[in-house]
């Protein structure tokens, strides 16, 4: 029946609608002697009123994607004598923020802290009881058996930082 962008589409246009005729309305519409005394009605271009909501839409559509859409990319760990093996850069954050591995295979996160941020003094995984110390400049290595696929959570000290080991089968 209506798909997501005609909706959408709609919306925006009635808000634009209902945007212009309320301020025609309003301007046309006489000055009362109370309302003279105390504010005065500044007149603005409809270009820019229609730039300004079409500006504010642009930024609310960047930052859906931003926090809601964007994933970065996953980065596969390597088999290593046994051991898979991947080297996590903790610098501002997490890079790669999204680590694949197998279940059931140990697992060795490497994590080269190069921030010296507090709150990135710490890693933790919940899912696996691991809370571990991150030393400034040095790689610090956390090992771990995942046993089932899914993913699991990986964060910061203050839980503002966070990646993912995906796990499949």
């Amino acid at each position: 029946m209506f798909n997501k962008k005609t909706l959408w589409g709609s919306l925006a246009g009635l808000g634009l609608l209902l945007g212009t005729t309320s301020s025609t309305a309003l301007a046309a519409t006489p000055p009362s002697s109370a309302s003279t005394s105390q504010f005065r009605r500044i007149e603005q271009p409809l270009a820019l009123k229609v730039g300004v909501a079409i500006g504010g839409l642009a930024l609310i559509g960047m930052e859906l994607w931003w926090f809601l859409l964007s994933k970065s990319p996953a980065q596969q760990a390597q088999a290593n004598q046994g051991i898979q093996e991947l080297t996590i850069t903790v610098d501002g954050g997490y890079q790669p923020a999204r680590v694949v591995v197998k279940a059931g295979q140990p697992v060795r996160l490497n994590f080269w802290r190069r921030d010296p941020s507090s709150c990135l003094e710490k890693v933790l995984l919940p899912d696996f009881q691991i809370a571990s110390d991150l030393a400034l400049n040095n790689v610090t290595p956390i090992e771990f058996t995942p046993l089932k696929s899914g993913e699991y959570q990986f964060t910061c000290g203050m839980n503002m930082f966070r990646g993912i080991v995906e796990v499949k089968d």
